[in-house]
């Protein structure tokens, strides 16, 4: 396997090694995105569609679907939105029922963190189960068993 398949195509199986490889050096590469104003933002979007290639890969060794990912990222945003509901849902009752939105407010954003916190508590969660668990030792329906240990 080489390094356009590891991070732009979505077939096959890698194993541990190669993912977590693949993880630092996508990493990297965001940390680098993050210092470059325009053309960062695109390496970015080539990173995450690379990151979708990594963990499909490796879903795939472990005999899921590449499906799987959605449940982080679709669970992240899912919380964040309500709770940026509930915090003008708490603004406009505090409004309505003249109380102090001060109080209504903060609680909101109190809660806008701990679902920014649990959002971030998932992906990392799903990374390392990504990451660690064991793939099937033999042939499944994604492919043969990753042979070599490295990325060449």
């Amino acid at each position: 396997m080489d390094w356009k398949s590891l991070f732009f195509s979505a077939e096959g199986r890698i194993g541990r090694q190669v993912f977590w490889i693949g993880w630092l050096m996508l990493l990297g590469a965001h940390v680098v995105a993050g210092w470059i104003p325009l053309i960062g933002q695109v390496i970015a979007l080539a990173a995450i569609f690379a990151w979708v290639c990594l963990c499909t890969k490796r879903l795939h060794d472990m005999g899921r679907s590449g499906w799987w990912q959605l449940v982080p990222i679709v669970l992240g945003p899912v919380l964040i939105v309500g709770s940026a509901l509930s915090i003008g849902f708490s603004a406009i009752l505090g409004d309505i029922t003249n109380t102090d939105t001060d109080w209504a407010a903060l609680a909101g954003v109190g809660g806008l963190l701990v679902s920014v916190a649990i959002a971030f508590a998932a992906v990392a969660a799903f990374t390392l189960w990504v990451g660690i668990a064991e793939g099937q030792p033999g042939e499944n329906r994604y492919g043969e068993p990753p042979l070599t240990p490295m990325v060449v």
